[in-house]
């Protein structure tokens, strides 16, 4: 039996690290741990608060609903062919550690995704993505725990309704399912790679690298990605904090009168994304602080926790962002971190 416990700090269970705690915790490491969640009188008489690796999350005050962790660990293989292979993975196992095993294993499919944090049972609730690719580009199916019934059920690809960084467990069904495990689909011995998003190609360049290997675009990657986002053990911080929003065409028009510069990329035929990142740099927010909560000096797109900052602090940063942005450019970022309450 895993143990209930109480009035449990969470300052090294999310990556802001600020000093909160769950009036009650519970660990989730199997199955007979989901069957004492519905079973435990009082872990039901509220609704629960499922945490990760807790690397998407914003705290702005204790959490008086139960904290449930999920730490399901295990990661299987199952031959599909000559060239591809189906990979099933506990939501409980970090994501970039994944992502080292497949390399590891001479499989490819997540080289571009090196570094993400988190777990993997977190991955297609928003659909991670970075430098070209996405998780649903890798994703096959995925075991989730019904929190009212206490049945498991499958979930395939079309049935998640994924988009950009959300899915159906964001939307309709958020709340309502515990992701237990992901199964996906990678390659052996592909030649395909991605490299053409970002500074990749110019990493690579610079290495003298010609002819690259996955491990070679997971290598640049991590330099890119070490380069401008902090490690959150050494600074609190939950990555990106804002979406990249997509705009009609005719805002992005208007706009690039004003701000020539302004990059965008094409989204279907109706729609343009711009990084956020670049609208509030423009603005001069980087580096911005308030005491010890503030805005990264070398990605606007973060913010971080200096020290001692509290929820409500990280959170009228983002709103001072949001504020600055909608009235310079007619645009309103949302929040890609959870904030609770």
């Amino acid at each position: 039996m895993v143990p209930v416990q109480h009035n449990y700090n969470l300052k090294d269970a999310h990556t802001f690290h600020m000093d909160v705690h769950a009036s009650l915790f519970f660990e989730v490491i199997g199955e007979r741990s989901l069957d004492q969640l519905r079973s435990n009188k009082l872990l039901r008489e509220k609704p629960w608060v499922i945490l990760g690796g807790g690397s998407n999350v914003l705290f702005t005050e204790n959490v008086t609903d139960p904290v449930v962790k999920i730490s399901i660990p295990g990661i299987s293989v199952r031959e599909c062919g000559s060239n591809t292979i189906m990979v099933k993975v506990g939501a409980g196992v970090n994501w970039h550690e994944l992502v080292l095993w497949s390399l590891d294993h001479g499989y490819s499919g997540l080289e571009n995704l090196s570094l993400i944090p988190g777990q993997c049972g977190a991955a297609p609730m928003q659909n991670i993505g970075a430098y070209g690719v996405e998780l649903v580009q890798v994703f096959e199916s995925l075991d989730a725990f019904e929190i009212s019934t206490g049945l498991m059920k499958t979930f395939y690809r079309d049935e998640c309704a994924f988009g950009y960084r959300t899915s159906i467990f964001k939307t309709e069904l958020k709340n309502k399912f515990i992701i237990t495990s992901i199964t996906l689909r990678l390659h052996r011995n592909r030649s395909d790679l991605n490299l053409d998003y970002g500074d990749i190609q110019n990493v690579l360049n610079d290495t003298g690298i010609r002819n690259p290997t996955p491990r070679d675009v997971s290598n640049a990657v991590i330099k890119i990605r070490q380069s401008k986002l902090p490690d959150p053990n050494q600074i609190g911080n939950a990555g990106s904090f804002f979406k990249n929003p997509e705009i009609d065409h005719h805002l992005f028009k208007e706009l690039k009168r004003t701000f020539p510069e302004i990059p965008g990329y094409a989204v279907g035929t109706a729609k343009v994304k711009v990084p956020a990142g670049w609208l509030i740099d423009k603005l001069g927010l980087k580096g911005y602080r308030n005491g010890d909560a503030g805005v990264h000096d070398k990605q606007a797109l973060v913010l971080v926790n200096h020290g001692s900052a509290n929820g409500h602090q990280i959170l009228a940063i983002a709103h001072h962002i949001q504020d600055r942005v909608q009235n310079t450019y007619g645009i309103l970022l949302e929040p890609e971190v959870n904030i609770y309450p």
